[in-house]
């Protein structure tokens, strides 16, 4: 099962969040999503746990638990939305430029 931690503080690191969640049983992954330019968490991330039971044992324990002084959301992850249905029609090429009609 795919969990989603949120509110994490940003010297979090991935081996810390697996140690969280290490005591519920087998995680095979934990990542802390990071910025791509700077480098720096992002204050959420991703655990992996291959057993259900688990994983919903794991979840209903630390979510409001506090880490490093902060109050952690976790949960089941959500599937990851397809980019291209966010946000509506995307298409900025309509014909109803702001430049068209001022020159």
């Amino acid at each position: 099962m795919n969990i989603f931690v949120s509110n994490l503080s940003f010297d979090v690191q991935d081996e810390d969040l697996k140690d969280f969640f290490t005591p519920y049983g087998e995680v095979t992954s934990a990542r802390v999503i990071t910025d791509r330019e700077t480098g720096r968490s992002r204050g959420f991330g991703f655990v992996e746990m291959p057993d259900e039971a688990a994983s919903k044992k794991a979840i209903a324990d630390l979510d409001g638990a506090s880490v490093e002084n902060r109050t952690i959301s976790v949960s089941i992850a959500k599937p990851k939305e397809d980019r291209s249905s966010r946000g509506g029609d995307r298409n900025f090429n309509n014909g109803n430029s702001y430049n068209k009609n001022r020159y």
